[in-house]
């Protein structure tokens, strides 16, 4: 008896001494920020390059229509400024709520603990900036967030690179920024890790701004160019992590979705009643659109003798489309399309429709969100692509990889899919990069990273042409695809 009541006490004292540890380093933040609070606006000020450039890497990936969260808000100086529909912010600490309802009556602000969230919506981006050193237990936090998340929401944490510790306690030391209380030194390896554990899958990381100070003409040289680049980045003040709720994948999704099929067509006479019967049907049904442009064949012959032949097994769609290259044939078959996912499928067949089921499950399956097909893992058929193709193929690679800062092994694959609902908002967001893009693979692409998607590569086997000749020129289409980069990297990285 004696033992178990020494047990007890042991335990109680414990539980207490713990209980009374994280009440007393909780004090330590909430005292620290109440004292900064009425100063916080002018002292925001004086770092204000720095926040300008979480601002703009936050709206670059929030649009209009988005309900935001930020988890931290302070006086709600960036919340203000940032786009969305609607815009809620939260913070423990009572003053700087206060002092933010003062400059900003009709912001959302609300005195919360991260721990105990209690909302009667979710959101489609949740910001956690600068705010994970603070907290007690970040996973807490984090499985709080999830309740207000649906399959859909984006997460974006921010935090100071463990690079620049030494830097920061030094400026602290000196004067040059308020000192904190302790905080949590989390690496991006932690907050992926924290992420995972929490049930969120984490699909991009960048670092930015190398030089947080604002020199003109040497800071937007150092922070837009050099900071961007392979090693310098990774020397970056500041670390961001973009998340989303990781799948389930234990559900049925064969039966949840419609297709639609996309076949641009020009001079595949011969491959448009293979087409048809090598499509396999996928979820609730598949939609084929043949999109003939400018044939000096019979395709368009043939395209409407194979619709009529088949109109009482499949459903067909066909069009011609009215401008010229692949791109605006697939932008006119998508706006024919009423399917749920949209493919697409060339007509020279070089990638087998059979292979379209794969697509199918990892796009319903939440694997991936933009799924591009990859031609280059698998050996290919001796004459599937010629020897410059396959080199440009691969350089491509590397430049997108590092682009869209998500593995992309073949960005040139003629086969890409996504949700229409997602096409719909590219198509709302086409204006940032222009309809500058022939081949229409650059303007999926970079308008899937813009809606902040994952992007996944599925391999695929490619085969060997069995009608007619490839409609790509290796050299001018080459310099075409290079200029698109170029202008692609002032739209995506260096801006």
């Amino acid at each position: 008896m004696e033992m178990t009541d020494t047990v007890t006490s042991v335990t109680n004292q414990s539980d207490h001494d713990f209980n009374e540890g994280k009440r007393n380093r909780k004090a330590r933040w909430l005292e620290h920020f109440n004292k900064l609070a009425p100063g916080y606006p002018k002292y925001r000020k004086r770092f204000s390059y720095n926040w300008n450039s979480h601002l703009r890497y936050f709206n670059y990936f929030i649009h209009e229509d988005d309900s935001v969260l930020q988890i931290g808000c302070g006086t709600g100086d960036t919340l203000k400024e940032l786009k969305g529909k609607s815009k809620t912010g939260i913070d423990f600490s009572p003053k700087m709520i206060e002092v933010g309802k003062q400059q900003y009556p009709d912001l959302d602000l609300r005195l919360m603990d991260a721990e105990q969230l209690e909302f009667e919506q979710d959101f489609d981006v949740i910001l956690l900036t600068n705010v994970v050193g603070c907290f007690e237990n970040v996973l807490d936090v984090l499985n709080q967030v999830k309740k207000y998340c649906n399959p859909q929401t984006r997460i974006i944490v921010t935090y100071y690179s463990r690079v620049w510790e030494p830097v920061i306690k030094t400026a602290e030391f000196f004067g040059l920024k308020k000192k904190t209380p302790q905080q949590n030194w989390l690496s991006v390896m932690d907050i992926e890790n924290l992420l995972y554990l929490a049930g969120f899958e984490t699909y991009r990381k960048n670092m930015r701004v190398l030089f947080p100070m604002n020199i003109p003409l040497i800071s937007p040289l150092i922070n837009r160019f050099i900071g961007r680049l392979p090693l310098f980045n990774s020397l970056c003040l500041n670390s961001f992590v973009c998340a989303r709720v990781a799948p389930n994948h234990q559900e049925d999704v064969s039966k949840k979705y419609s297709v639609s099929v996309c076949v641009p067509a020009r001079n595949e006479s011969g491959n448009i009643e293979a087409a048809v019967l090598r499509t396999p049907e996928m979820g609730k049904g598949v939609e084929l659109i043949f999109i003939e442009g400018n044939s000096t064949d019979d395709t368009w012959e043939k395209i409407q003798e194979i619709a009529e032949k088949y109109k009482d097994t499949h459903n067909i769609k066909i069009g011609q489309q009215d401008g010229k290259g692949k791109g605006d044939a697939v932008r006119k078959g998508y706006d024919m399309a009423t399917g749920d996912i949209l493919m697409i499928l060339d007509a020279d067949l070089t990638v087998p429709p059979e292979d379209l089921p794969k697509f199918y499950h990892a796009l319903s399956s939440g694997k991936g969100e933009f799924i591009n097909g990859s031609r280059l893992v698998y050996p290919m058929e001796k004459e599937a692509m010629r020897f410059l193709n396959t080199l440009g193929n691969k350089f491509f690679s590397m430049v997108f990889t590092w682009l869209l800062e998500q593995p992309l092994k073949d960005s040139l694959c003629g086969t890409k899919v996504m949700f229409r609902e997602d096409y719909i908002k590219l198509q709302k967001n086409r204006k940032f990069f222009g309809e500058f893009d022939p081949f229409g693979d650059y303007d999926l692409l970079f308008g899937a990273y813009k809606l902040n998607l994952k992007i996944i590569d599925l391999p695929i086997r490619y085969h060997e042409r069995t009608y007619g000749d490839t409609n790509i020129s290796r050299f001018r289409h080459g310099l075409v695809l290079l200029r698109m980069c170029a202008f692609a990297a002032t739209k995506i990285k260096f801006w």
